[in-house]
């Protein structure tokens, strides 16, 4: 019998196949595709080495499969864990294995929304090792003040934090955090339990931050008004 004929998608060089894969945004595709042979897998690997930002919100990851990927995307510059739908599968565990990747010290914003399982732990030795960062989303968590300690003393470059409903941190973390993050411009507060006068405080310190949401009213005299939400 004659050699079979090779299917005219195998005849396509690596370059090409990871172009095509690079317009893929579903994982659980991607890593059927890696599975079809060594090739595609070389393809699916250079795809991922070339994005620039990866969001597995709304996708099933686990601890490995989500450290994995970030592992191989050498370029990353923006990381989306947020919780999905299908329940946060990511712990503590995943943060500490995302944190040993060579892309975390170029992250510009990392996004840890709802994630539930994770804790000061976890949020700790990501954000030690992510020095670029300067937006920052772990709203809906239950991280404590020990969390911003650590965020103060690791991002200088810091822009943005979303702190929503992070019930557990306190006045003492916010004040830190502005204290020593001077490039912050804007901060999320909402559903947080933290009095009135912590606000007026961070704004003596910072007048030009942003105090987010809008109807968090502050009558300070001298201290400009919030500015609007962009």
């Amino acid at each position: 019998m004659g050699k079979e004929e090779e299917a005219e998608i195998e005849r396509l060089p690596v370059d090409l196949l990871a172009h095509i894969f690079l317009l893929i945004s579903s994982f659980t595709d991607l890593a059927q595709a890696s599975g079809v042979c060594r090739k595609w897998r070389q393809a699916v690997r250079q795809s991922l080495a070339g994005r620039e930002r990866l969001s597995f919100a709304g996708c099933k990851m686990d601890d490995e499969s989500t450290a994995r990927l970030v592992r191989y995307a050498y370029n990353l510059k923006e990381l989306d864990i947020s919780r999905s739908c299908w329940g946060c599968q990511i712990s503590d565990d995943g943060l500490y294995k995302i944190s040993l990747v060579k892309c975390v010290s170029n992250l510009t914003s990392i996004s840890l929304w709802g994630m539930t399982g994770i804790t000061d732990k976890g949020v700790i030795q990501l954000v030690s090792r992510a020095t670029s960062l300067q937006h920052l989303n772990v709203g809906g968590t239950f991280i404590t003040d020990e969390s911003l300690f650590a965020i103060a003393n690791s991002c200088p470059h810091l822009k943005a934090i979303v702190l929503w409903s992070c019930r557990h941190v306190t006045e003492s973390g916010l004040i830190a955090l502005v204290n020593k993050c001077r490039k912050l411009e804007s901060i999320n507060v909402w559903g947080m339990r933290v009095p009135l006068d912590c606000f007026i405080g961070l704004l003596a310190i910072s007048p030009a931050l942003q105090i987010k949401p809008r109807n968090v009213h502050l009558n300070i005299g001298t201290v400009p008004p919030l500015w609007p939400v962009l």
